[in-house]
């Protein structure tokens, strides 16, 4: 038999290589779409800047 076999470590391994880079994604997601709905005037305008400015609409 000539197939290829991927052990579980390798798959582990791709899986914690990549985990900070989700995770920073996540909280970056989080804290930009939760602060676009804080009552605070000035929080909630510089998340609305960098929506736009990422092109993300909000309205």
């Amino acid at each position: 038999m000539t197939g290829t076999t991927v052990s579980s470590a390798t798959q582990t391994s791709v899986f914690v290589d990549r985990l900070p880079a989700v995770a920073v994604l996540v909280f970056g997601l989080i804290i930009l779409y939760g602060v676009g709905f804080s009552p605070f005037t000035r929080a909630h305008n510089a998340a609305h800047d960098t929506r736009h400015a990422n092109g993300f609409p909000c309205h």
